[in-house]
C-alpha cells in the first residue's frame, strides 16, 4: 500500500508490550471467569458430595431421593417448568407470527406492547397480581359486591397461580425469540413449498416452524429454566414443596445442619438439571438449525376486517391479563385505604417518601451495584465478544460454553454458591468476601455478562474484518483498532447488551437475596423484606420505580435493537 505523498511504505516492527498486554488481557478474562464462576460452583458441588469431615459421600443425595417431600417438590418443579414452556410457546409463537407475517390494525403498537411484561421482575408481577386477583382484590370484591358471590375464588394461591404469572411474564421471550428466528427464514423456501402444494398450516407446520427452531429452543430453555429456579413467586403465592423454594427455605433457616446441607444439595441438582436441559437443548438444535444467517424482508398479509378484529381482540386480552401486575402496583403504590374496596379510596405520595427519603439505601443501593455490573460486564463481555468472533485461541469453545452456561445456572444456586465459596477469609486483608459490599456487583456482573456479550458479538459479526485489517497495515496496533475502528461500529450492540445487563441486574433477587447483609440491600430485596413485614404499599412503591426505570430502558433497547433484541436470549 502507497501512502498519499507517494513514499513507500514502513512497516512498523511490532512493539514489545503489543503482544504482552493481548496475552495478559486473556488471562484476566479467564482468571475472572474462574475465579468468580468456576470456582464457587466447584465449591457447591465439593459440599453437595462431602460430610461435615470433608469426607466424599453420597448420602446426601440419597437422603434427597429416599425423601418424599423432596421427590415431590423436584417433580412439581420440572412439571411447572414444563407447563409454563407449553404455555408460553401457545401465546409466544402464535404472537410472533401475526406480527411478523400479518398486517393488522394497531400491529406496530402490539408488537411494542408485547416487550411491556417482560420489564417488571418477577417478584413485581406477583405483588400486582395479588392487589388485583387476591382473595381481597379487586376481581374478588367486585363479584361479591355486584354478583352475590359468598366466598372469593382462589386465583392465584397455588401452583395454577405460579404458572399463570410465570407465563404472562415470561411469554415475551418466547414471542422475541420466534420473531428473531423468523425473520432469519428465507421466503424463497415457503415460496418452494408452496409450489409442490404445502399451504397453509401444512406450510408452517413442516417448513417453517422448524425453521425456526434454534431461536425457540433458546426461549424455551431460558423460560424453564426462569421457572424452575424462581422461589420468590411460589412463597409469596403459598407454594413450598418446590426445589427453589426448598433451596431458600433451607439455606436461610441457619439452625438445623442437616437441612442446610439439604439446601446445598439441592442447589447443586439444579445446577446439574440446567446443565443437563443445555446440553440436551445444544444437541436438539444441532441437528435442526436450517435457519439462514441473514435477515430477510418479509410481505406480510393483510388480513380481513372480521379477522381483523377477531386478532385485535385477542391480543388485547393477553396485553391486558400481562398489564395486571402494573395497574395493581400502581394502585398499590400511590393508594391509601385500599381494602375491600374496587381502587383505593385516597391516593397519596407518602409511600414514595418513605422509600425514596427516609430509606434511601434500597435506590442507592440498587442503581450503585447495577452501575458497577455493567461496567465489569462491559470491562470483560466486549473482550470476550472481539474473542469469539475475531480469533481462533485455543479455549474460545470453553469460553463460549461459560458464558452460555451461565444464562442456565439458577440464581438460587449462584447466591448459594458464593455463601460458601467466599465465606472465608482473604489472604492479607483478613475479612471474607461475604462481608464486603463489593460482592453484590461482582455476582451481578457474572449474572448479567452473558446479555453484554451477545450484544457486543452479534454487532461484530455485522462488521467486516477488512476494516481493521487496514488499519493494521498501516501500523496501528490491536488496541489502536479496536478502539479507532471497531468500538465506533459496535457501539450499539454494546449499548444494547449493557442496557439489558443493567435492567436485569436492577431485577434481580434470586443472588442478592442470599448476599444481602444489612445496608446492602437493593430494591428487589427490599420488596421481598417490605411485603413479608407487612408493608405491601411501600414494596409497591418500589415495585413502581423498578418498573419505570425498566420501561425506560426498554425503550432505548427497542430502539436500538427492535425486532432484533430476540438475540439477546439466543
Amino acid at each position: 500500500m502507497t501512502p498519499p505523498d507517494g513514499r513507500d511504505a514502513v512497516l512498523v516492527a511490532p512493539r514489545p508490550w503489543a503482544r504482552v498486554l493481548p496475552a495478559l488481557g486473556v488471562a484476566l478474562i479467564w482468571a475472572f471467569l474462574i475465579i468468580f464462576l468456576v470456582y464457587p460452583l466447584l465449591r457447591l458441588f465439593y459440599d453437595a458430595f462431602t460430610d461435615d469431615a470433608g469426607r466424599f459421600t453420597l448420602l446426601n443425595f440419597y437422603e434427597f431421593f429416599t425423601d418424599r417431600f423432596y421427590l415431590r417438590s423436584l417433580w412439581n418443579s420440572i412439571l411447572l417448568g414444563l407447563g409454563t414452556v407449553l404455555a408460553t410457546s401457545i401465546l409466544g409463537v402464535a404472537i410472533a407470527f401475526l406480527l411478523v407475517r400479518y398486517d393488522f390494525w394497531g400491529r406496530s403498537l402490539f408488537s411494542y406492547l408485547t416487550l411491556i411484561p417482560i420489564i417488571s421482575p418477577p417478584l413485581v408481577g406477583v405483588l400486582g397480581f395479588t392487589f388485583i386477583m387476591g382473595r381481597a382484590g379487586t376481581v374478588n370484591v367486585f363479584l361479591m359486591d355486584y354478583f352475590d358471590l359468598l366466598t372469593p375464588i382462589n386465583f392465584v394461591y397455588g401452583i395454577h397461580g405460579v404458572l399463570l404469572v410465570e407465563t404472562l411474564h415470561l411469554f415475551p421471550m418466547i414471542t422475541l425469540n420466534v420473531v428473531d428466528a423468523l425473520g432469519k427464514v428465507d421466503p424463497s423456501l415457503e415460496e418452494a413449498a408452496e409450489s409442490v402444494g404445502a399451504r397453509g398450516w401444512r406450510k408452517t407446520w413442516t417448513i417453517t416452524l422448524p425453521l425456526t427452531t434454534p431461536g425457540y429452543i433458546a426461549g424455551a430453555l431460558l423460560v424453564f429454566i426462569w421457572t424452575f429456579a424462581d422461589f420468590a413467586t411460589p412463597l409469596i403465592l403459598g407454594v413450598h414443596d418446590l426445589l427453589a423454594s426448598q433451596a431458600y427455605l433451607n439455606i436461610v433457616q441457619f439452625v438445623d445442619r442437616r437441612l442446610f446441607r439439604m439446601g446445598i444439595v439441592i442447589s447443586a441438582l439444579m445446577v446439574l438439571l440446567a446443565v443437563l436441559f443445555l446440553i440436551a437443548a445444544k444437541q436438539y438444535v444441532a441437528i435442526k438449525d436450517y435457519s439462514s444467517l441473514a435477515y430477510s424482508k418479509v410481505e406480510r398479509r393483510r388480513l380481513s376486517p372480521v379477522k381483523q378484529i377477531l386478532v385485535v381482540a385477542g391480543l388485547s386480552f393477553v396485553m391486558l391479563l400481562s398489564f395486571i401486575p402494573y395497574i395493581g402496583v400502581t394502585l398499590a403504590a400511590f393508594g391509601r385505604g385500599w381494602s375491600l374496596t374496587l381502587v383505593p379510596l385516597q391516593y397519596t405520595l407518602q409511600y414514595f417518601e418513605r422509600v425514596i427519603v427516609e430509606t434511601p439505601k434500597y435506590i442507592l443501593n440498587s442503581f450503585l451495584y447495577s452501575g458497577i455490573a455493567v461496567g465489569l460486564c462491559i470491562l470483560v463481555g466486549v473482550p470476550i465478544a472481539w474473542m469469539l468472533a475475531r480469533t481462533r485461541l485455543r479455549g474460545n469453545a470453553a469460553l463460549d460454553a461459560l458464558n452460555t452456561l451461565i444464562l442456565a445456572i439458577p440464581g438460587t444456586a449462584i447466591g448459594i454458591a458464593y455463601i460458601r465459596a467466599f465465606h472465608v477469609e482473604i489472604p492479607g486483608l483478613g475479612v471474607a468476601l461475604t462481608s464486603v459490599w463489593i460482592i453484590m456487583p461482582l455476582v451481578l456482573a457474572v449474572r448479567r455478562l452473558p446479555y453484554t456479550v451477545r450484544g457486543s458479538y452479534a454487532s461484530l459479526l455485522l462488521v467486516h474484518t477488512s476494516m481493521e485489517e487496514a488499519a493494521a497495515n498501516v501500523g496501528a496496533t490491536g488496541f489502536r483498532t479496536f478502539r479507532d475502528i471497531t468500538l465506533p461500529l459496535i457501539w450499539k450492540g454494546v449499548l444494547v447488551g449493557g442496557l439489558f445487563s443493567f435492567m436485569t441486574s436492577l431485577q434481580e433477587a434470586s443472588a442478592t437475596l442470599f448476599l444481602s447483609l444489612g445496608g446492602w440491600e437493593m430494591m428487589t430485596v427490599g420488596i421481598f423484606n417490605f411485603y413479608i413485614a407487612g408493608s405491601a404499599n411501600e414494596a409497591a412503591a418500589l415495585g413502581f420505580i423498578l418498573i419505570v426505570v425498566a420501561a425506560a430502558s426498554l425503550i432505548v433497547i427497542n430502539k436500538v435493537a427492535g425486532t432484533r433484541m430476540g438475540g439477546m436470549f439466543g
